[in-house]
């Protein structure tokens, strides 16, 4: 679907087609992009690919977001982030839920790790919701002082984000070891070499790019055409596109039992739009002069 996207960007085709396109495109790219990081994390380690993950996980979402925020649609940014939040909270961990105890008594997950991500989750919510009540107090009269706002909790976001991954991947890691692991499982047979997972990580990558142009650009006529708002077409389109590969993970891994690795995907790309995904967008709307606040 990618050249087809592209030739109907290239030949202005109908807005809705190309925005529906780039859709399509972007799943397989997105699923592409998570394959490739898994096979790279084979190489470099548990700790390093840990970091690997983090890193990449939200590529595709950080991407578009990163598009539309240069194309001055803050309103779709923030509303894909809030989407892929609660998407990844509530959607996600409930069917996986469902389904992987559809014919179990039980479940099993590490419990701090569900602790550790369920507290720096409060962390962010709270620090997102501080902007907003002061725009609300202040009646949205001093526009400057929330971006300043914003851009302050930004960087103690990111340091607190880093910590974490610290905390998490180096000084308590034996703490984090999943509880229903199984140790005769063995990695894929044939993984990729170091340089071909990151050449199609870059590939898909920039491919993602290119099609992230095409959809942001015909994302309000598009909307306007099918009858849906900004708000709905970043918190429930875009957002489900930009974490296709990661919803279907965790909904298969739950399927085969393995609740703790669908709780880690599910909570940690939460957590990492909310600590690292949102306060970079902020900082970057910052540096290229497109105001991009938390509230």
């Amino acid at each position: 679907m990618v050249p087809v996207s592209i030739i109907l960007g290239l030949v202005h085709a109908s807005p809705t087609w190309v925005f529906l396109a780039s859709c399509l495109a972007i799943l397989p790219l997105a699923g592409l992009m998570g394959e490739a990081t898994e096979h790279l994390t084979h190489h470099v380690g548990p700790g390093v690919g840990g970091l690997v993950n983090a890193s990449f996980g939200n590529a595709a979402e950080l991407i578009i977001a990163f598009i539309a925020l240069r194309a001055g649609e803050t309103e779709i940014v923030k509303a894909s982030l809030t989407g892929s939040i609660i998407g990844n909270i509530l959607m996600v961990l409930g069917v996986a839920m469902l389904l992987g105890g559809w014919k179990r008594k039980e479940l099993v997950f590490n419990r701090l790790a569900a602790e550790s991500g369920s507290s720096m989750m409060v962390l962010a919510v709270v620090s997102l919701v501080i902007p907003a009540i002061y725009a609300q107090g202040t009646g949205h009269q001093r526009p400057k002082s929330v971006e300043s706002i914003s851009l302050d909790i930004s960087f103690v976001l990111i340091l607190t984000y880093a910590a974490s991954l610290f905390f998490s991947l180096k000084t308590h890691k034996p703490l984090f070891a999943s509880e229903g692991e199984d140790p005769a499982e063995e990695p894929p047979a044939r993984p990729w070499s170091v340089r071909a997972s990151l050449l199609v990580l870059v590939a898909a990558a920039a491919l993602v790019g290119v099609v992230s142009e095409l959809l942001v650009h015909a994302v309000d006529a598009a909307g306007h055409a099918l009858g849906l708002g900004k708000v709905f077409m970043g918190v429930v389109v875009v957002a489900l596109v930009g974490n296709a590969a990661e919803h279907s993970t965790a909904i298969l891994v739950a399927m085969k039992g393995k609740m703790d690795l669908a709780l880690g995907i599910a909570m940690g790309s939460s957590m990492q739009i909310a600590l690292f995904v949102a306060p970079a967008l902020v900082i970057a709307g910052h540096l290229m002069g497109t105001p991009l606040g938390l509230e």
